[in-house]
């Protein structure tokens, strides 16, 4: 039973019990002395008595004797008295300071402070789990608290890691998921995409005889209708990217053609017609590159700063203000290798703070409508990487989004 008790009635019973053997100790050890000294008086006046020969003098002597030892009962119970008040205030004072003050202070708040850490870590209460080390003392206890304290970091640093681990994996999931739904859509668009390709090419060949062919318009429709279906064979060949490793053979390219070709496709989309679009890239400026893939990198660039101006354009409060993207490249120097570095600029709504730092992430996007599905710039992370360089996003002071991709400069730019 005593064993079960809380540590502070454990306490308390343990020191009282100590005092109170202590001044029983002492009072139990100093009684017998007075009693002693008592005796000892009594044998004294006793031996005077009888070495008195006269009855008048014994008698004179023995009145005295019966004074005095009356007056030495008097004494010895008033120190009994004064020694039981003395000793327990003693130990009342003692019970008091143990109590009040040590006990609290060095034992029962520490303990108090563990348990309310360890309610905290029960609830999930991080800010309150850990015990300050401006309450950790240097003896045994304090050694438990420094202690716990450690066990708990390592045990966060380990849920930490382990979420981290989960929502990798949870991202992997996906991204398998969407990779076989990919090869079958890919697999499903091809056939009628190539029908669709060779009659193109089939109408251009009839055209191409002066007796049929009616206007020079209805030709540039049939290229670009071709420059289409290949753009969608291009996506349906990104598709498949998901489900297995391609690999792509990269040569010289000039990047100006690519990102008028580029605009050329994204342009199709009627609201491009308010956007004052401008490359600034000079000619003859070249990258290793596969121009399919890079087409299909700046395609998604230029199409999300064309939504985003069309976002900010939509609003009464800019309608008066031209939406403009304009592309330039500058020459960098890294680990003694060359790279353009071409900077895609908008000035639309800008990238969200909170989105900015995950924004190459796979679902991740600012449009909830069908405009979005957050794999753009991933796609164009992973072309980009495999082309050895680098795509970073940011936010211009003035407003609206950068995105930067470098690319290794091809020797003779």
């Amino acid at each position: 039973m005593f064993g079960d008790l809380r540590v502070r009635p454990k306490l308390i019973v343990l020191h009282n019990l100590f005092f109170l053997v202590l001044t029983c100790a002492a009072y139990f050890s100093l009684i017998p002395l007075f009693d002693q000294q008592v005796r000892d008086a009594r044998q004294r006046e006793e031996r005077i008595l009888r070495g008195v020969e006269s009855e008048e003098a014994r008698q004179e002597i023995s009145k005295q004797v019966r004074i005095a030892q009356l007056s030495e009962y008097d004494a010895a119970q008033k120190a009994r008295w004064t020694l039981f008040i003395v000793l327990a205030i003693i130990y009342l004072l003692a019970v008091l300071v143990l109590e009040l003050a040590i006990m609290p202070l060095y034992v029962y708040r520490p303990l108090q402070r563990m348990l309310e850490a360890d309610a905290a870590t029960r609830e999930g209460d991080r800010k309150h789990e850990l015990i300050d080390a401006g309450d950790i003392m240097g003896d045994e206890i304090g050694q438990i608290m420094r202690s716990r304290n450690s066990t708990v970091e390592e045990l966060r640093r380990h849920e930490d890691d382990l979420a981290a681990a989960l929502r990798k994996l949870e991202e992997q999931d996906r991204l398998v998921s969407l990779g076989l739904l990919s090869a079958s859509v890919a697999h499903e668009m091809n056939t009628p995409l190539a029908v669709l390709h060779g009659s193109i090419e089939k109408l251009e060949e009839t055209l191409a005889d002066p007796a049929a062919a009616r206007t020079s318009q209805t030709l540039e429709r049939l290229q670009r209708m071709k420059r289409v279906t290949e753009r969608l064979r291009l996506i349906s060949a990104s598709l498949l990217d998901f489900a297995r490793p391609r690999k792509d053979n990269l040569e010289p390219v000039n990047l100006r053609p690519i990102l008028d070709e580029a605009w050329s496709l994204v342009a199709i989309d009627e609201k491009a017609a308010v956007i004052h679009f401008s490359n600034e890239i000079a000619d003859g400026v070249q990258v290793i590159g596969n121009t399919p893939r890079l087409i299909q990198v700046f395609v998604n660039l230029l199409r999300n700063s064309l939504i985003a101006i069309e976002c900010e354009t939509n609003t009464e409060a800019a309608a008066s203000r031209q939406g403009l993207i304009e592309v330039r490249s500058r020459s960098q120097t890294r680990n003694r290798q060359v790279f353009e570095c071409i900077r895609v600029e908008d000035n639309g709504r800008g990238i969200p703070p909170g989105v900015l730092p995950d924004i190459f992430d796979a679902f991740v996007t600012t449009r909830l409508d069908a405009k979005g599905t957050g794999l753009g710039l991933t796609v164009a992370e992973g072309i980009i990487t495999q082309h050895g360089g680098t795509i970073s996003a940011a936010n211009r002071p003035e407003g609206g989004a950068c995105l930067e991709v470098c690319l290794p400069a091809a020797v003779n730019s």
